[in-house]
């Protein structure tokens, strides 16, 4: 019998997740043997984002009529880009491995997500989306904590190259994934279900809200994740690989806890007001990871996993807001702007020292305002999804 095609995908995305786990943890050896100044840590840093950003417009296309191939190149783009990174110590080449991952990575989770918003739309789709970040998390997290176990002495090259091995289970997957995958979505972009919710809710779009959240808290989310947490922490509080790495499991562990509560939260409740509360929170997470000392990091880390527990829920508003026929395209669209927020926040956190997430985190308050006064005022066309007991 073969397995459901959320068990098929959330196994492959954990395992693909797994070397971006371990990455910011590496991230200051690797800045010290390539002597790399901060301007350019930045932006090999985003260069995982900046390629993807590039890539999703062409990949959203590519997707529409070739769901199952995109899946198959994306695999083999993030297996070389790891190969590549490790090949030198030139910021030319890291930051052309870093690129290469990217892609990879973006055309794995973007022809997924197409997949998973075609044959979920009829019911508990803000779960579904969910279980597939839980297991991403599970990959992060089991990243970090590779990089925590392994005896300092190995080379940042070794550990990274360790925390790829899982993407052979994901590639010995790649067959079943692409037998399971919506027949109709594969072929023409439409719909894989007579369920799938195709009518905008009365009222104004909140498509343009969901595109602001989600790149805001992407911005937000890369500037702590591969750059504040650990450039502060191994400058200013002199913490060592395993002590930063403990930092990403902690606001792993919480987001891993949080992930199908919120999910279920969503669907009963409408997923708008809980995106509110997911924006206000990144916003408190961010300021407390940026801007004070150790322990108030802890906490703002315990806090923005929470927050990143939601970071599937904009795409759960953008679905039930958009017509069958443009969910590849309008989700690769939103990609953009997400994909963009990860290549953008280090980049800025390498000029400004972080002190930009100032301004995201205002920026967040007022998505979170507007979010809740939408919420009170529409019913957003979300049908509470009813749990059995």
């Amino acid at each position: 019998m073969r397995p459901p095609l959320i068990v098929l995908l959330a196994a492959s995305t954990l395992a693909n997740t797994c070397s971006i786990g371990s990455f910011p943890s590496l991230l200051p050896e690797i800045a010290r043997e390539s002597a790399l100044p901060d301007w350019q840590l930045g932006i090999f840093a985003g260069a995982f984002g900046f390629a993807r950003m590039v890539a999703d417009v062409p990949a959203g296309v590519f997707i529409t009529r070739r769901l199952a191939p995109a899946l198959i190149a994306g695999q083999l783009a993030l297996a070389a880009g790891a190969l590549v990174v490790t090949s030198g110590e030139s910021f030319g080449v890291l930051f052309a491995g870093r690129a290469l991952m990217g892609i990879g990575y973006g055309l794995n989770m973007l022809a997924g997500l197409t997949a998973l918003l075609h044959a979920y739309a009829g019911g508990r789709l803000a779960v579904a989306l969910n279980a597939v970040e839980f297991s991403a998390m599970i990959g992060l997290l089991g990243g970090a904590a590779l990089v925590a176990v392994l005896p300092a002495a190995l080379s940042w090259k070794t550990v990274l190259l360790a925390s790829c091995a899982p993407q052979v289970f994901a590639i010995v997957l790649l067959p079943l994934v692409v037998r399971g995958l919506p027949r109709r979505a594969e072929r023409s972009g439409g719909t894989a279900t007579t369920a799938t919710i195709s009518t905008p809710a009365r009222g104004a779009s909140l498509v343009p809200l969901a595109f602001a959240a989600g790149a805001l808290v992407a911005i937000a989310y890369a500037s702590v994740e591969q750059l504040v947490i650990p450039v502060r922490g191994s400058r200013e509080f002199g913490l060592d690989r395993a002590g930063i790495a403990q930092l990403f499991m902690l606001m792993q562990a919480t987001d891993i806890a949080a992930l199908i509560p919120l999910g279920m939260l969503a669907d009963r409740i409408g997923a708008v007001k809980v995106l509110a509360g997911v924006t206000l929170a990144m916003a408190v997470a961010s300021v407390l990871i940026a801007f004070t000392p150790l322990a108030g990091v802890t906490v703002g880390a315990a806090l923005f996993g929470v927050a990143m527990a939601g970071w599937m829920i904009p795409l759960s508003v953008l679905r039930h807001e958009t017509p069958p026929a443009l969910v590849a395209w309008r989700t690769a669209l939103y990609r953009v702007g997400v994909d963009g927020g990860i290549f953008v926040g280090p980049f800025l956190g390498g000029l400004f020292a972080g002190r930009h997430l100032a301004v995201a985190a205002l920026a967040l308050v007022v998505i979170s305002v507007c979010l809740a006064r939408a919420a009170a005022t529409r019913r957003a066309g979300f049908e509470p999804v009813q749990y059995p007991p």
